[in-house]
């Protein structure tokens, strides 16, 4: 498995501490260690906006990565571009996976998915203190084949 890493030539304005907070946070995800958002976030970090259901703070995106990891067990992150200013950073990466999980109430498809997501940080010291995200959820949806039904959990 290779761990999500910056390109070399990208986010120059960004610490050595804030750049390994990025890479660690996207590697929570991108294998069973939730537990390493605890290295990259700040306690009360700020996500925005929350998912259905999720609790805020760091502990908060601990079960949705889960969800993910546990819906696409092969799931693959590659961080393709970052933008960043002092402590500030904007990143758009490419997930890819097999749906051979639950995901929301969606029994598995086998259907193969890919990505893309946006996300832009704040920083304090070296820890993430602040995300804006917006997921490809509905072009995920669509190659998985079904939509969930947030009012009930369940697949239409």
């Amino acid at each position: 498995m290779t761990l999500p890493t910056i390109p070399s030539s990208q986010a120059m304005a960004l610490t050595s501490g804030q750049k390994r907070a990025l890479e660690t946070l996207y590697a929570a995800l991108a294998t069973d260690d939730v537990d390493l958002v605890d290295h990259a976030l700040t306690e009360n970090w700020d996500d925005i906006p929350l998912g259905p259901g999720q609790q805020p703070g760091r502990d908060g995106i601990k079960p949705v990565f889960r969800m993910f990891r546990t819906a696409f067990p092969d799931l693959s992150l590659t961080i393709e571009n970052i933008i960043a200013e002092a402590d500030r950073a904007a990143v758009r990466l490419r997930m890819t996976g097999t749906h051979n999980g639950p995901l929301m109430g969606i029994a598995p498809s086998g259907k193969a998915i890919d990505i893309v997501i946006h996300e832009f940080h704040e920083f304090q010291g070296d820890r993430l203190s602040r995300t804006w995200h917006l997921e490809d959820l509905l072009g995920m949806f669509a190659q998985i084949g079904t939509w969930p039904d947030l009012g009930t959990g369940n697949a239409s």
